[in-house]
């Protein structure tokens, strides 16, 4: 399939991207932002001592393939019109932001280096983290308090599977001015980030014992247009059991009952919609996709029961605010994906 010329591409509307198969973008990492980025993570490395080098490809999300010394780049963020495209169908941009990019890139390149050298054979990467080749879950239950774990990544992800443990106490170690010692002396994760410390200076230096340069689903391989991989990344992030939110709906909002005409409840969520989305997202970890599509239902429900604002509307947005949290906590731990 020929491809879109690059300078098509910004004055593309939303509906003639979506119909573009993923492979026809025209992709590429040099000039970017991103490939800054992937540098400084090469000079990061480079500054522990470490010679290996993570290779990157274009694909439809973050990802390390089990048994490749690299890992794929979501291609939205090759282009800032498709960075656009992602937030208007999935209300966030996963790796936009320099900072968050770089997390994210730390935490693949942790994958990267357990694969190219084989570290998760170890005995003690097994006695530490656990088995790697154990079942990778559709969705796991956090324990936010732990301190076995390292905080990285939203949503307490290195509790997701032994691979993400250690990739994420990976990443906090490589992070720039993290301060781990510190910052982890009475945690049980400290072990973990010493393991991970006496490893690479081990491995400072050294040539991986895997050195394959093989890619993954590379983008332009992939026919999927791009409204059908929206799709179905949003049933991923599809609410599937019914919260029962009534009680909360009714102890925040009223009846008209003959009361004076006041906003109606499914107008007030509306208008707080996207910074209820964004507040929660922040803070519980969880997909702003998902707590989106709440907030729809709990507009719907309104509507329903047909509730009005009361007196105060500040006193309203705090009690959403502290519904929706606790919703999208019940998610998590009821077993939906809205996190992973």
């Amino acid at each position: 399939m020929p491809r879109i010329p690059l300078a098509s591409l910004p004055r593309m509307t939303d509906e003639q991207l979506l119909v573009t198969p993923l492979c026809q973008l025209p992709l590429r990492l040099e000039g970017t932002p991103l490939e800054a980025r992937v540098a400084r993570l090469y000079r990061e490395l480079a500054g522990r001592g470490l010679v290996f080098r993570p290779h990157v490809w274009f694909s439809e999300e973050w990802f390390t393939p089990d048994g490749i010394p690299g890992f794929a780049l979501p291609f939205y963020l090759a282009h800032p019109r498709l960075a656009r495209l992602e937030r208007s169908q999935m209300l966030e941009v996963e790796g936009g932001t320099q900072r968050e990019c770089l997390r994210i890139l730390r935490h693949e390149a942790g994958h990267a280096i357990d694969n190219a050298f084989g570290l998760h054979d170890r005995g003690e990467y097994r006695r530490l983290f656990g088995s790697f080749t154990s079942r990778y879950p559709d969705w796991y239950r956090p324990r936010p308090h732990s301190r076995d774990y390292v905080l990285h990544l939203p949503a307490w992800y290195a509790q997701a599977h032994p691979a993400e443990d250690f990739a994420e106490t990976f990443a906090v170690w490589l992070t720039p001015g993290s301060r781990w010692r510190s910052r982890y002396r009475k945690w049980p994760a400290l072990r973990k980030l010493e393991f991970v410390d006496a490893t690479m200076r081990e491995l400072a230096g050294a040539t991986p014992r895997n050195t394959s340069r093989r890619k993954v689903r590379e983008w332009y391989r992939i026919r999927m247009t791009l409204a059908e991989l929206y799709r179905e990344r949003r049933s991923h992030y599809a609410f599937e059991w019914p919260p029962d939110y009534d009680r909360d709906l009714l102890r925040t909002f009223t009846p008209e009952r003959g009361r004076p005409p006041r906003p109606t409840a499914a107008r007030f969520l509306e208008r707080h919609r996207a910074e209820l989305t964004r507040e929660v997202a922040d803070g519980t970890g969880a997909h702003r996709y998902a707590i989106d599509q709440l907030v729809v239902q709990m507009m719907k429900r309104s509507r329903e029961l047909k509730l009005h604002l009361a007196d105060d509307p500040d006193d309203a947005r705090r009690r959403l605010l502290v519904t929706l949290t606790a919703q999208t906590l019940n998610g998590v731990y009821a077993g939906q994906r809205i996190a992973l």
